[in-house]
Order: structure tokens, then C-alpha cells, then sequence
């Protein structure tokens, strides 16, 4: 996970290149806005609905994760998490 540098505090996560490449086949044709897809996001305990967006930057797809989510399971900025990223 890490910090967008800016004054909102926005903290993303990348999905791997492969993932990414496999999403983008699957399912690009029905990205949204910016690129985006809906999606139901797990990190431990934590279940949320929320979008990816692929980062201008690299070839993956990224999601924020907000401050309640981070809270209740203890991730900061240069953790390693797991995620389990499901399309809607």
C-alpha cells in the first residue's frame, strides 16, 4: 500500500501486472469512466464496494482504501497486504 503524495492522504494498492492483464482482457470492454470497474474488495475482516482504475503510471489496475478499512486492520503506507479483489 502506499500514500499518493497530495494533500487528501489517499492511500492505493496496485494489482499485480498479470492480474491486471487478465482483468483488462476479461473485462475492459465494459469499463466505465476512466477506465473504471466496479468491484467488492476484501482485506482480512473488511468487505467494501469500490472501483479499480488503471494507473497512468504503470500497466495495473489500482484501488484506494479508505480510512476505515485501515483502521480496523492495522495497514499503514509500505505495508504488504493481501486483497481479494472480486469484478461486480
Amino acid at each position: 500500500m502506499w500514500l499518493y503524495p497530495g494533500k487528501a492522504a489517499w492511500h492505493f494498492v496496485n494489482l499485480s501486472a498479470k492480474q491486471s492483464s487478465q482483468i483488462r482482457k476479461l473485462f475492459g470492454a465494459e469499463a466505465a469512466a476512466w477506465g473504471s470497474l466496479p468491484v467488492t474488495v476484501r482485506i482480512g475482516e473488511t468487505e467494501w464496494k469500490t472501483s479499480i482504475f488503471p494507473d497512468s503510471k504503470s500497466t495495473s489496475y489500482l484501488f484506494a482504501i479508505k480510512a476505515e478499512v485501515r483502521k480496523k486492520e492495522h495497514i499503514r503506507a509500505g505495508d504488504t497486504i493481501t486483497a481479494i479483489v472480486q469484478i461486480r
